[in-house]
C-alpha cells in the first residue's frame, strides 16, 4: 500500500482542476480525506484516482448528486460505465439547421449594414457638399456685397476729395478783388475857422 500524501495543490495539478474544485468536491460529496497534524489537507493516491473519476463523469454531464450516488461503486473499485447520450436526431438536425440559418442571417446583416454604411456614408457626404457649397456661395455673396458697399465708400470719398480739390484750385485762380475803401468827402474848412465857429447873426 502506497503511503505517499500530496499537499491539495499538487493534487489539483494532477487532476488538472483548481485547488477550490477539490475542496468542493470534497464537501458536497462528503469524501474522506486525511489531515496532518496543522489541519493542511493530504491526499492519497486513491483519493486522485477518485477525482480523476469524478472528473470524467463531470465532463460527460453528471452532476454532483449523481456522481455521489455512484460513489459507493466507485468505492469498491469498480468504474461506472461511461455515460453516453444518444444524440436526439431531430434536436440534432434542428440545432443544424439554427446554426447555418444563424450564419447566413449573420452575413445577410453584416451585407447589409455594409452597404447601407456606404450609401448612407455616400448620402452624407453628398449633403455635406452641397451644405459647404451653399455655405461657400452664401459667404461669398456677402463678401462681394461687402467689398461693393466698401468700393461704392471709397468712390464717393474720391468723388468728395476731388470736388473739393477743385474748388480749391479755383478758388486760387480767381484774381482777387481789392475791395475799395470808400472814402470820406474832405469836409472843406473854411479860411478862418470851420462852419461852426461862425456865428450866424
Amino acid at each position: 500500500m502506497d503511503t505517499r500524501r500530496y499537499m491539495i495543490s499538487d493534487a489539483a495539478k494532477m487532476v488538472d482542476v483548481e485547488a477550490h474544485v477539490l475542496r468542493y468536491w470534497e464537501e458536497e460529496l462528503e469524501l474522506p480525506v486525511e489531515r496532518n497534524e496543522m489541519g493542511h489537507r493530504c491526499y492519497t493516491e486513491e483519493n486522485i484516482r477518485m477525482f480523476h473519476q469524478i472528473k470524467e463523469l463531470k465532463e460527460q454531464g453528471l452532476q454532483l448528486k449523481a456522481i455521489k450516488a455512484l460513489l459507493p461503486e466507485m468505492e469498491q473499485g469498480k468504474v461506472p460505465p461511461v455515460v453516453v447520450r444518444e444524440p436526439e436526431p431531430v434536436n440534432d438536425k434542428m440545432e443544424q439547421f439554427q446554426l447555418i440559418l444563424g450564419k447566413v442571417v449573420s452575413q445577410a446583416i453584416r451585407e447589409n449594414q455594409q452597404e447601407m454604411g456606404k450609401e448612407l456614408s455616400h448620402q452624407v457626404s453628398t449633403q455635406v457638399v452641397k451644405e459647404m457649397d451653399y455655405l461657400f456661395r452664401l459667404q461669398e455673396e456677402r463678401e462681394e456685397t461687402h467689398y461693393r458697399k466698401l468700393d461704392e465708400l471709397i468712390r464717393s470719398s474720391q468723388e468728395t476729395r476731388k470736388k473739393l480739390g477743385r474748388k480749391a484750385r479755383k478758388k486760387e485762380k480767381e484774381p482777387k478783388i481789392k475791395e475799395a475803401k470808400i472814402k470820406e468827402p474832405r469836409k472843406k474848412s473854411w479860411f478862418f475857422g470851420s462852419k461852426k465857429d461862425t456865428v450866424t447873426e
